[in-house]
């Protein structure tokens, strides 16, 4: 490989933030209420990890389960106050009832982030069309990576989507970093590096106690020697 792949571990707070750094992970997810699938942080929260680790944190800005954006000018001042938090990168992704990328409320956010990095998450693997929101979103400001199991189901039942997907990268829509997660083993990542990707995100993988414990470093640590680097 060229350069060292991408690991993203979710965090839920400091002490996960913590363990995952030393584990050797490059990047965090920041979330709270996993049982909604990772909705938006505390202001305190966000403060409290960038002043416990120095890696890349990209925060989350999701209010209720689901995909819908919501109320998009309580997303935006949410953000507003992320960004006086500390927060630099973050995450976000929105559709509309008929599963089109809700190109309003990413524009709205999007302004707000004025040029921060950012991630479109795993909305895109219920999207009624990867490859028309993908070239929609092709020339928005900041967003450098696409997080997806290539299919909704999880990385078993969208690893040809993956590959696929990895072999377009450079094409317009597919410039973009593909990290993924969603049902990530480490058997699946060997037959993933040698198709140029190397992007990788992990959360339960990281939490032998499960979403009640926090993330293990050795646990990322293992995954770290997988990776490589």
């Amino acid at each position: 490989m060229s350069k060292r792949a991408v690991l993203e571990v979710i965090a839920l707070d400091a002490e996960d933030a913590v363990a995952a750094q030393a584990g050797g992970a490059d990047r965090l997810e920041l979330v709270t209420d996993m049982a909604a699938d990772g909705l938006t942080p505390s202001a305190s929260t966000v403060a409290a990890i960038r002043a416990a680790v120095d890696i890349d944190v990209r925060v989350m800005l999701r209010l209720a389960d689901g995909f819908a954006a919501g109320d998009v000018e309580r997303l935006t001042r949410v953000a507003g106050e992320l960004r006086e938090a500390g927060a630099t990168q973050f995450v976000l992704g929105f559709l509309d009832a008929a599963g089109d990328v809700d190109l309003g409320a990413v524009e709205q956010i999007a302004k707000v982030l004025d040029g921060c990095r950012w991630t479109f998450h795993r909305a895109i693997d219920r999207a009624a069309n990867r490859d028309a929101l993908r070239k929609q979103l092709a020339d928005f400001p900041g967003l450098d990576t696409y997080l997806t199991a290539g299919a909704a189901g999880g990385v078993d039942e969208g690893l040809s989507v993956l590959l696929a997907e990895s072999r377009r990268h450079g094409e317009p829509g597919y410039e973009q970093q593909l990290l993924v997660g969603g049902g990530l083993r480490l058997d699946h990542v060997p037959g993933l590096l040698d198709a140029g990707i190397d992007g990788f995100h992990i959360g339960g993988a990281a939490r032998p106690a499960g979403w009640a414990g926090p993330v293990s470093a050795d646990a990322v640590s293992q995954w770290r020697r997988v990776l490589g680097g």
